[in-house]
């Protein structure tokens, strides 16, 4: 018998007889280390741990401690998934497209066909069959065979079918076989069904085969394997936990928005509470923008395509771009993907000194983009979208100041907002992609050190993260984890010396010359309304601070007729200081009335009756506690403006 030489991560060689299996391999090196390898890999090739080694190269063994152990558990519990839908008689005939891996688990995008397709009622069905084929513990065992077997093996499986014709005409095509149940795939599983003890389905979706919007809606059926029960039940708390959090259904719940495909894809309609909250959104960032020495200005939705021609954004950005508008005389005009080019119009529309900068110019600007249907979600992901953007023309040596001051502003909404957990990443290019990134070196290089000088001179920490740049230049993102355990971009400082250029900006400097350039700061401090307020709503779990509470006061009187005109004075009160307060004139019984008003997550709701009346009092309960107060009708006016001044932040933090 021949034999081959494996070689380690640490570089340590070792010979085996040709055919030796990585599970051997794994047992000559230690007998607990063969129990907990999920897979190897031999030259970066997946071989499973039953499978034989044929030829020499670096050897690799993914154990369950390694990451890559859990996402090839989720890769076999999606082919235990299929291997159980075959075997009941209700998906017989069900057909399967693919099934990997994800972040949170896995999927599988199935068709029955003319019969029922999947739902979460079959789950638990589907389930108990999973659970029989993990106690068969059949050997999962990968080998290849040739593209006419391939075919002949799916020929009743059409998208098999199809990707095996997709093809290069001289890839090889490997299948995993697990019992009677065979899988196109490239391998990456565990060793046997046994291994899956862990899992649950856990929803059910439309998905289009291969993304494709022309072809067929498949059922994509999403499940989360762990090694683990305890793993198991803590991932299961936390989806339930994201389910409640998800502003699609606290905005549903709450009438704060809503998307049809009657108003169109990716196009959210505000509704009067959703309304409410985004006002106090912008009227707060305006109010800082003001404060901090910006002009704001109003710019149109639509340009001339030739401005982002100039700017870039055509050749960089264009698959994101709707298609331009023909006028018919020539002139093409866009729905504008950026706001940039828009407020360097307003920079060029007269000449500038020195002593303009820095000239600051905002706009709550609205943008459109060409998002794929798949791609839309919620608030979080739209076509449509309105960004707190800003751009700032500063002297080369006003940069870096500029910079920090923008930072600075940033980091005190942030507090308002009470946003706490977040990081910051300096996003550099990457210098070996020149198709995606501006090719002048000395100007990246510039750039990216003043930009690293200031967060450095501020003493903040970051992490760097080439490719991660605009094209234009590099840029200081703030990284915030998400109520749903994710990480997203909420800001960002984007330095530009190209853009200057390309539009010829110039000013007239201290030595009377018009020939200066200036730099550009491009900065979004709470990205777009739409994201913003859904980040807002999954991490207030759609209990929003007074501040922004889109009812801040529900008021009940105990018996309308009676103590009505009463609720209805306290109502105007608190209106003309500038509160948002209503009366709940319903006739329902008064704890369901209270009950409701928990419900909707109203911060305060007053019962009023014959006592408050005569008194000129108020009994409040704020939301979430079961305790009630009685106070002066004025005391308690008051108590809600100071909520509101101090951002609803406790009294020792205002």
């Amino acid at each position: 018998m021949a034999e081959i030489t494996l070689t380690f991560p640490d570089g340590a060689k070792k010979s085996f007889e040709e055919g030796v299996k990585p599970i051997e391999v794994a047992a000559s090196i230690a007998k607990s280390l063969a129990k907990k390898s999920v897979s190897a890999k031999v030259n970066g090739a997946y071989v499973g741990m039953n499978d034989a080694i044929t030829a020499s190269g670096d050897f690799e063994l993914i154990t369950k401690s390694d990451e890559e152990g859990l996402k090839l558990l989720n890769h076999s519990a999606s082919h235990l998934l299929a291997q159980a839908m075959r075997r009941l008689p209700k998906f017989a005939n069900v057909h399967f497209g693919v099934g990997p891996a994800i972040e949170n688990g896995f999927y599988y995008d199935t068709d029955n066909g003319a019969g029922n397709q999947v739902s979460v009622e079959d789950f638990a069905e589907i389930e108990a069959m999973m659970k029989k084929i993990v106690k068969e513990d059949l050997p999962i065992l990968s080998h290849e065979i040739s593209r006419e077997e391939a075919l002949e093996t799916f020929k009743d499986d059409p998208y098999k079918v199809e990707l095996i014709n997709d093809l290069p005409a001289d890839e090889k095509i490997s299948v995993a076989v697990q019992g009677e149940h065979v899988e196109l795939d490239r391998g990456g599983l565990v060793p046997s069904t046994g291994w899956i003890k862990h899992f649950k389905l856990v929803s059910v979706a439309g998905s289009y085969w291969r993304g494709n919007s022309d072809n067929n809606v498949m059922q994509r059926v999403y499940g989360t394997a762990w090694w683990t029960a305890e793993d198991l039940e803590a991932d299961l708390t936390r989806r339930a936990e994201m389910k409640e959090r998800d502003h699609r259904n606290i905005g549903r719940d709450l009438d704060l928005f809503f998307t049809s495909q009657k108003v169109g894809s990716g196009l959210p309609v505000w509704l009067p509470n959703g309304a409410t909250i985004r006002r106090q959104v912008e009227r707060y960032i305006v109010d800082k923008e003001l404060a901090n020495d910006y002009l704001h200005v109003y710019t149109p939705v639509l340009s001339n395509l030739n401005m982002y021609k100039t700017s870039g954004h055509w050749d960089h950005y264009r698959e994101d771009m709707f298609p331009p508008m023909d006028m018919g005389d020539g002139e093409f005009l866009e729905l504008r993907p950026m706001n940039c080019p828009s407020h360097i119009s307003v920079y060029q529309h007269k000449p500038r000194s020195y002593r303009d900068l820095p000239l600051r110019i905002a706009e709550l600007g609205m943008m459109h983009r060409y998002e794929k249907s798949g791609a839309l979600t919620g608030l979080s992901r739209v076509r449509e979208m309105t960004l707190n953007d800003g751009h700032t023309f500063v002297a080369p040596d006003q940069l870096e100041e500029e910079f920090k001051s923008i930072l600075k502003m940033t980091m005190g909404v942030y507090k308002d907002f009470d946003i706490t957990d977040y990081r910051f990443r300096l996003s550099y290019r990457d210098p070996e992609n020149t198709a995606k990134y501006f090719d002048d070196d000395e100007m990246w290089e510039k750039s990216q050190a003043q930009l690293k000088r200031a967060m450095d001179d501020m003493g903040l920490d970051y992490f760097e993260a080439p490719g991660e740049a605009a094209f234009y230049g590099p840029k200081l993102d703030i990284q915030t984890k998400t109520a749903l355990g994710g990480e997203e971009t909420l800001s960002t400082i984007q330095l530009d010396f190209l853009l200057p250029e390309r539009f010829d900006l110039t000013y007239v400097g201290e030595d009377g010359q018009d020939n200066h350039r200036p730099v550009m700061l491009h900065r979004g401090i709470v990205g777009t309304m739409e994201r913003f307020t859904a980040y807002l709503i999954e991490i207030y779990k759609g209990a929003f601070p007074t501040w922004l509470a889109p009812l801040q006061v529900q008021i009940i009187p105990v018996n309308a007729e009676a103590h009505g005109p009463y609720a209805k004075k306290i109502q105007k009160e608190l209106a003309e200081a500038g509160l948002r307060a209503n009366v709940d004139t319903r006739s329902a019984k008064m704890g369901y009335l209270i009950r409701d008003a928990q419900t909707k997550k109203t911060p305060y709701t007053l019962v009023l009756g014959d006592q408050e009346a005569d008194n000129g009092t108020v009994t409040v309960r704020r939301y979430g506690e079961q305790e009630t107060t009685s106070m002066a009708a004025a005391d308690f006016k008051q108590m809600v403006l100071d909520d509101v001044a101090r951002y609803s932040r406790p009294d020792e933090e205002a």
